[in-house]
């Protein structure tokens, strides 16, 4: 039986890095679980990688198909963009990586069990998170601000304390300072339940 962790973490936590190093690591053995997203692709970005991008048309088919575990919609600057997980995974066999918020968690967590999927929260503090998502938006073509502030303020509501603890998210990996040490940190976490888990079995 095999286990999904879930990566998540305020805007510009560093999950994205954090999330595509783990998926790097052979030991690991882990399988990108990849979200869906009806937002437009971002430079740099790549199908399949960090997301499928889809069409509403697309949506509205899986949906239909009973696929569709979660969906959120967020009202943005540049109209309504909506994030949803399909269900696409061999939980039977391996085990998976995935990424996004904490609503999405709760709901995969109620789709295939508490007992197979791992909570992996990554938390930095405001200060560095809004230096990071300014410089990243910089670099996008046409750079967009006030999506950063709405984000920014979004997710501190989103991540709040209550939130997190009704969640039962209670260990969490620190990404202050050298990204390195959370990625050590936060692999070797999943190592020791991926053994554990095989031990069981």
């Amino acid at each position: 039986m095999g286990k999904l962790f879930y990566v998540m973490g305020k805007s510009a936590s560093g999950k994205d890095t954090i999330y595509q190093e783990l998926l790097r690591i052979p030991e690991l053995r882990l399988t990108s679980m990849v979200l869906y997203t009806t937002r437009p692709r971002r430079a740099k970005e790549t199908e399949g990688v960090e997301y499928h991008f889809v069409t509403e048309e697309e949506l509205a088919r899986l949906e239909k198909e009973g696929r569709v575990i979660e969906l959120r919609e967020y009202h943005t600057i540049q109209g309504i963009w909506k994030y949803f997980t399909v269900d696409d995974t061999d939980l039977d066999s391996r085990d998976y990586l995935a990424i996004g918020t904490l609503v999405s968690y709760e709901k995969l967590k109620n789709w295939y069990g508490k007992e197979r999927v791992v909570p992996i929260y990554i938390q930095t503090e405001d200060s560095i998170r809004l230096e990071r998502a300014i410089q990243r938006e910089r670099k996008q073509e046409k750079p967009n601000y006030e999506e950063v502030c709405r984000r920014f303020l979004a997710d501190s509501r989103d991540f709040s304390e209550e939130n997190l603890e009704k969640a039962g998210i209670s260990t969490r990996f620190d990404n202050n300072e050298e990204l390195s040490a959370c990625l050590e940190q936060t692999a070797g976490f999943i190592k020791g339940i991926i053994t554990k888990n095989s031990i069981v079995q």
